[in-house]
């Protein structure tokens, strides 16, 4: 069994923990659990630190244990927000539940046979049939008003307003670690700063309740270098489900990250060892503009969450929009690959009829909205600026025919370096 506090540290992937826990992860095989919550049916990048955190547990000879809270989900945790959260009714939490659980078994090995194998437990199976004149009787009169009071999470909730089922939240998280230390001698919890609070509630209820000593650290809140959120793109979350975010709309996030985040997320989120990560920070460094760090980071991460196959459509994708790729290139793909990459693009819709006699391109551009006028539509053509499945349009009085479409419906226009228009005929 390894200790691999020390590398968290050198990752930047520790805050708080608590005195013992390196000695206990040296000496023996420990059951470890960090919660998630089921609010949707798939995780997002937001979930990827903690998932990170369970591999090194598993890597180093650990046994993971993913919770997913189908009881708190129907709660909701106080800790970071200013209003109380939508409550989920039980036919949702299932679906989430699956969601979750299909993803997760990417990353951890549940094979039986592995003496470490990983575990997913749902708290609500626990909490379902035990009332709540039983919980307050054997938990509740353990941990007092006053201590639960003095959490950061609840103190900076007040202000707005806490109900009574947020109160309780932090009491169920301290009983989920006190169940899971009962019954699979499960002797770490891990999990977020803002965890914190709710995590030593749990070890005080263990203690008061006889169970056996228990350990806990914290991972610090991730945000980028510019103060923003992580894990936020214009389009909302970055999700792991591949039909809610596409394997290229993914790969595209992690290779347009700044540069000092990108230092930061390739020691979080990737298992290269530390002394490739320094090496490869002295070569960006040196040649800023070639995004070393982005670009080995995105692929690290894309073949992890998706597939090996998945990051080399993304990169082949990357290349025909911003790259030299060629029109032969841009035909190989088929009609869901397109749209997939083409996903933002704006598109312009017009008569597939149109092509039968060769459509006029200035008439087009005007038309369509491509540009604001038929003279400035043709003044960008004559100068070269405007491009038809990334080849140049060089002649003014061509046509645009249905030979141009791709899988029979779709012409992809470029005017300048980086307006993309996606031309639908129907």
């Amino acid at each position: 069994m390894n200790n691999f506090i020390p590398e968290l540290r050198q990752r930047g992937l520790l805050q708080d923990i608590i005195p013992g826990t390196e000695e206990i992860l040296g000496k023996e095989m420990v059951s470890a659990y960090i919660g998630f919550d089921p609010t949707a049916d798939s995780l997002h990048i937001g979930s990827m630190l903690p998932i990170i955190i369970l591999m090194h547990l598993q890597r180093n000879g650990h046994r993971p244990i993913a919770l997913v809270g189908g009881a708190t989900g129907m709660i909701g945790d106080p800790t970071g927000k200013s209003a109380e959260r939508n409550l989920l009714d039980a036919d949702t939490l299932d679906k989430n539940l699956k969601g979750i659980q299909q993803q997760l078994e990417r990353f951890l090995n549940f094979d039986a046979a592995l003496p470490n194998a990983a575990k997913i437990v749902n708290n609500y199976d626990w909490f379902k049939n035990y009332s709540f004149l039983d919980f307050i009787r054997d938990a509740g009169k353990h941990i007092s008003v006053n201590y639960m009071m003095a959490k950061d999470s609840v103190q900076k909730r007040l202000e707005f307003g806490l109900s009574f089922t947020e109160f309780s939240y932090q009491l169920i998280q301290g009983y989920d670690f006190y169940h899971l230390n009962k019954h699979e001698g499960v002797k770490l919890q891990a999990g977020g700063a803002d965890q914190w609070g709710n995590i030593t509630t749990g070890t005080e209820l263990i203690r008061r309740m006889g169970g056996s000593d228990v350990y806990a650290f914290t991972c610090p809140l991730l945000k980028k270098a510019d103060g923003g959120k992580f894990g936020k793109t214009e389009g909302g979350n970055v999700w792991l489900d591949r039909n809610k975010t596409s394997p290229y709309v993914f790969y595209q996030f992690w290779l347009n990250v700044s540069d000092e985040d990108a230092k930061n997320f390739i020691k979080i989120f990737t298992f290269i060892p530390m002394e490739e990560i320094e090496t490869l920070i002295t070569e960006h460094e040196a040649a800023p503009h070639t995004r070393i760090l982005q670009k080995r980071l995105a692929e690290e991460i894309t073949t992890m969450v998706h597939s090996k196959e998945d990051l080399v459509f993304a990169q082949k994708a990357t290349e025909i929009l911003f790259g030299k790729a060629t029109k032969e290139a841009l035909m190989t793909l088929n009609e869901q690959q397109l749209l997939e990459i083409m996903d933002g693009v704006p598109q312009v819709r017009y008569d597939k009829a149109t092509l039968t006699e060769g459509l006029d391109p200035v008439t087009y551009f005007a038309e369509s909205g491509i540009f604001p006028s038929k003279g400035e539509a043709r003044k960008m053509l004559t100068a070269g600026g405007v491009s038809m499945n990334k080849e140049k349009i060089q002649d003014i009085e061509s046509k645009i025919t249905a030979a141009d479409l791709l899988n029979d419906k779709y012409i992809l226009f470029q005017k300048g370096k980086k307006q993309y228009y996606l031309g639908i005929f129907e």
